[in-house]
């Protein structure tokens, strides 16, 4: 069987994001400031090559909301194709314009999890209040926030770097965010793997008895979540090569594809005439498969009027991708 040449692609842009680092790292004593900011652009020029050419990326600015009032400084921003030029060059970016940011590192450790974790909160919080009316709009931020790292500090013979990462993030996610929308949505570290949000919910009675045996082993947390109406799961699914079902997909699995695919497939909720690329993408398996630990929300996060619809088993769908009515969201 023919493989897509989509998987060299992102392997070539894998080791040549392996090499700067190797490079970028040789020199970092010398300047570590200049060694950020090599990182920084490599990761920039990754983004300008493989999202829309519309699209403006740009380095180092700070998100300002209507009010004026701005987030930490991140490192990398993607700007709408809209986006005024006699703008471009002001570092507080207007949040309308926005489509993503991330925090860049050369070698993660976990504190920079925490700290990621607290400013995705942070910039999330200027938004507020956010769109209302579909599970979709409250669940979700207006910016897409996002983690990337060449490599990171768990090296060891006996390290467990996936295990590290993930449990760090699940116990940052359980102590910073009061929201489900607060969440950050994607870390891809390139020599591993990536964590990528995906939320689920329960609602109704019917749903509600049928995910019983899934949600009972929360003891009475699951009587309270009941007593609610229902419940929102939040997990950031980590896909890395040895999580792939069989062979192939361990051999062919890539992170910086893994990224692609998931950066292409948020972004595409925003800009409608990036799906059918982003389908294509996720049906060829960039994406991989993965796993990961949840955390549980009770509905009543949501506004009272969708909490109450939801409540009643109103209007949730299964499998339509681009549905703000699905009932799962990745």
């Amino acid at each position: 069987m023919a493989i897509n040449d989509l998987f060299d692609y992102m392997r070539n842009a894998t080791h040549q994001m392996q090499s700067e680092y190797e490079r970028i790292r040789r020199r970092a004593t010398e300047d570590p400031g200049t060694a950020g900011d090599n990182g920084e652009e490599n990761w920039a020029a990754l983004l300008r090559k493989w999202l829309p050419a519309s699209y403006h990326v740009v380095t180092k600015g700070r998100i300002m909301n209507t009010q004026g009032d701005c987030g930490p400084q991140v490192d990398v921003l993607v700007l709408s194709p809209a986006y005024p030029e006699a703008l471009l060059d002001k570092k507080e970016y207007l949040e309308g314009g926005v489509l993503a940011a991330f925090e860049c590192k050369l070698t993660l450790k976990a504190q920079h999890i925490d700290a990621f974790t607290r400013n995705a909160a942070q910039i999330r919080r200027l938004s507020h209040p956010g769109p209302k009316g579909t599970p979709y709009k409250e669940l979700h931020g207006r910016v897409l926030y996002g983690l990337l790292a060449h490599s990171h500090s768990w090296q060891g013979a006996a390290s467990t770097p996936l295990e590290n990462i993930s449990n760090q993030l699940l116990r940052a996610t359980g102590r910073e965010p009061n929201h489900p929308s607060e969440l950050p949505d994607v870390i891809c570290v390139s020599d591993l793997a990536v964590w990528s949000t995906f939320s689920m919910l329960i609602a109704g009675p019917e749903m509600l008895s049928q995910s019983r045996i899934r949600y009972e082993q929360l003891g009475p947390q699951w009587n309270d979540l009941r007593n609610t109406g229902g419940l929102i799961e939040t997990t950031h699914i980590c896909s890395t090569g040895s999580y792939q079902h069989n062979e192939e997909g361990k051999e062919h699995f890539t992170p910086i594809g893994s990224l692609i695919a998931s950066l292409l497939a948020k972004l595409a909720w925003k800009d409608p005439g990036l799906r059918p690329l982003a389908e294509y993408f996720i049906v060829a398996n960039l994406l991989g498969s993965g796993q990961g630990t949840g955390r549980v929300w009770p509905l009543s996060v949501l506004s009272d009027e969708l909490a109450s619809l939801l409540r009643r088993g109103g209007r949730l769908t299964v499998g339509e991708r681009w549905n703000e009515w699905n009932m799962n969201f990745q």
